[in-house]
């Protein structure tokens, strides 16, 4: 069921989505006080946050993030990414990790397809799902509908991680999730970010990450060269307006580390354990497990 109930009395349809305006941009509000957030059965979806924009500027934007999207469904349509190898095994381990009933935190969660298939016969008692774009999160309640626990949708900035961490009715998950998106952030803030999820994370809990990641001979401009060079050979379906998508994104805003690199993080957090459960015969991407004691 998917939860929401706020301090003032309002009355919500089964369907409802609320709005809670931010205050900038980039969604930088902090969430009065006097919204509280609790379980009940009101309403489907809660919407956090969301930018404020000119009618104009809005429309572009949609534009935009609905062309990306339509590429990076072709991506997955295609398994250009290894998305079904990769969230096989994530289903084996969520099923022989997790004995008990477990609460998972996703963040940047999008429309869950991968996600609700990992999670079919797990033990998964609640599922926390952040992410900015409201349509992804409406196909995310239909994804996860056959999925039997509680689940709280959550339209807001993962990278504003105390806004949304304000909403959640508790704060200790059993693991903490994340697929292709920490590598969008720059060296301090994923240290800050792995730092902050070692100390939301239950005892026994697990931050699970999925993700890009460079050889260690590699500097972030040949990783990127690297992964473009495939794309371009090996991506076939995508037409040249897609694949210069693609580039510019990654040259923009792909900075992703080795494994030694976010190894060592987790041994300065204080993780006793980081394990390695897959990497693809690229040598591009791997499923990356930070275990708590």
């Amino acid at each position: 069921m998917f939860a929401l109930i706020f301090s003032e009395k309002i009355q919500l349809s089964p369907d409802s989505v609320v709005r809670l305006p931010a205050t900038s941009y980039f969604l930088t509000m902090r969430v009065p006080k006097s919204f509280i957030l609790r379980r009940t059965y009101s309403a489907k979806l809660i919407v956090m946050s969301h930018m404020q924009t000119t009618e104009t500027k809005s429309q572009n934007l949609q534009e935009f993030f609905g062309k990306q999207w339509q590429i990076y469904q072709k991506m997955l349509d295609n398994n250009y990414m290894g998305h079904r190898e990769i969230y096989n095994i994530l289903h084996e381990f969520l099923i022989n990790y997790f004995q008990k009933p477990f609460r998972m935190l996703d963040l940047g969660c999008g429309d869950a397809s991968f996600t609700s298939q990992a999670l079919l016969n797990t033990n998964i008692s609640c599922y926390y799902g952040v992410d900015l774009s409201i349509p992804a999160l409406e196909t995310a309640k239909e994804n996860l509908a056959k999925i039997n626990c509680d689940k709280t949708l959550i339209s807001g900035d993962f990278s504003q991680l105390d806004s949304v961490l304000e909403l959640l009715p508790e704060n200790k998950f059993d693991t903490i999730f994340m697929s292709f998106a920490l590598h969008h952030q720059h060296l301090e803030q994923k240290y800050y970010f792995i730092e902050q999820f070692h100390n939301l994370l239950n005892s026994g809990g697990v931050f699970i990450l999925i993700d890009v990641v460079r050889q260690p001979e590699e500097d972030r401009d040949t990783y990127v060269r690297r992964y473009l060079d495939i794309a371009k050979q090996d991506w076939s379906l995508l037409t040249q307006e897609d694949y210069s998508m693609v580039a510019e994104h990654m040259l923009l805003s792909d900075f992703p580390e080795t494994q030694q690199t976010l190894q060592e993080i987790s041994q300065k957090i204080g993780f006793i354990k980081f394990e390695c459960l897959y990497c693809d015969v690229l040598n591009t991407t791997q499923l990356l497990c930070f275990y708590k004691g």
